[in-house]
């Protein structure tokens, strides 16, 4: 990592703490009077905190996981997250880059500072504390420090609580076991262990990690499958639309043997919302909870 890549860095960590008294990367070097800064956010649930906290009109770039809002989707493309190009970032001509820690690869990273671009890297945080801290360091570096502690005190309020929803809805029942399932590509099926967003969603919402021993997202296998007995297969919208329907999804290896798909107890969220962790983490929270206790899953 570059001494350069190490600093912003530290500067994203100070702004997360509060301890930026500016806004600090709106360009690298002094700016004209009367500009603007022009920033390309990278990781949908940056994206979703720049529109929330009024500052979209500092936008010139997003990458293809900058879904929500509608809006978002009609400005420039700088790629998938984690694999930019140096060159389509900086043909829209940025003051700074603001993006999750899963931005890369870091060669682009580090020519985008060759070229005198700051390049602020966010930790995802997969926690309701991280979402707070993360857009306390977003609106720090928009230069809306104020309006970012108001919003990060609200939606950390609102995560709470959608949080003990969950656990009023589960009522003393046996937490159901939960397999993960990342089937964007029928030829790649993934399953989530702990350390993954979907993991600490699925803490949020009251349930077990089928797959907790294990750690990261891992190749789906038959026989893992079985030895995971999920009650339920949580996907994604994306993930059950690649994969044809519920029925698509059961062909992947052991899942049509397991308890959810003998029942095929199904329940699927759009991706960004279920695994982004942004401003929609509390109603998130709440409907998967509602899925996963309820009457939410897709049979």
């Amino acid at each position: 990592m570059s001494r350069a890549h190490r600093l912003t860095r530290r500067h994203a960590l100070l702004a997360a703490a509060g301890c930026l008294g500016g806004p600090l990367g709106l360009g690298g070097t002094a700016r004209a009077a009367g500009s603007g800064p022009r920033i390309v956010a990278v990781g949908g649930a940056i994206t979703e905190t720049v529109y929330a906290l009024g500052a979209a009109g500092t936008l010139v770039g997003v990458d293809t996981t900058s879904l929500y809002p509608e809006a978002a989707r009609a400005l420039p493309s700088v790629g998938y997250a984690r694999a930019l190009s140096a060159e389509g970032v900086l043909s829209l001509a940025p003051t700074a880059v603001i993006a999750s820690d899963e931005a890369g690869p870091p060669a682009v990273l580090r020519q985008l500072e060759a070229a005198r671009v700051p390049v602020h890297v966010l930790p995802a945080e997969h926690r309701i504390e991280g979402l707070a801290q993360r857009t306390r360091a977003v609106a720090t570096l928009l230069g809306r420090a104020e309006a970012g502690q108001a919003l990060a005190a609200q939606w950390q309020r609102e995560a709470e609580a959608a949080r003990a929803e969950a656990q009023r809805l589960a009522g003393g029942r046996p937490a159901p076991r939960v397999l993960f399932v990342l089937a964007h590509a029928m030829n790649a099926v993934r399953v989530a262990g702990r350390d993954t967003a979907a993991d600490a969603m699925l803490t949020l919402a009251g349930a077990r990690n089928a797959l907790a021993p294990t750690a990261g997202y891992v190749p789906l296998n038959a026989e893992a499958a079985l030895a995971a007995a999920p009650d339920v297969l949580l996907v994604t919208d994306q993930g059950l639309q690649a994969a044809g329907g519920i029925d698509g999804l059961l062909r992947a290896p052991g899942l049509a043997a397991t308890p959810a798909g003998r029942a095929r107890r199904v329940l699927s969220l759009d991706a960004l919302w279920l695994l982004g962790f942004g401003p929609r983490l509390p109603s998130a929270i709440r409907t998967l909870a509602q899925g996963l206790h309820g009457t939410g899953a897709a049979t």
